[in-house]
């Protein structure tokens, strides 16, 4: 019996898959923090709103799309977008009032 053949053993080796993509997207998500805070503290600097709703809206749009060609589903992209701008606002507030 190959591996192939072995359920129990391309369960194993999905779930690898899966740990293995996990660890990627906290590695980029840290990434991406990074980056927001970065913009936080520009913004903060200058008296900028930690929010911007314009460019919320592109993102939304265009991460849609992206989702679409990905053969995700928009709903779930565009609900993570808003999850994750909803924490780098949080952040950008902080920063803006820490100064």
């Amino acid at each position: 019996m190959t591996d192939a053949d072995d359920p129990r053993a391309e369960l194993l080796r999905l779930r690898g898959t899966i740990d293995n993509i996990d660890a990627a997207l906290i590695y980029m998500l840290a990434e991406r923090f990074r980056a927001t805070q970065q913009v936080g503290v520009l913004k903060a600097e200058h008296a900028m709103p930690p929010s911007d709703p314009t460019r919320e809206e592109q993102q939304v749009a265009r991460l849609r799309a992206l989702a679409e060609e990905a053969h995700l589903d928009p709903e779930f992209a565009e609900k993570w977008f808003n999850f994750v701008v909803a924490e780098v606002i949080r952040h950008h507030t902080e920063a803006a009032e820490g100064r």
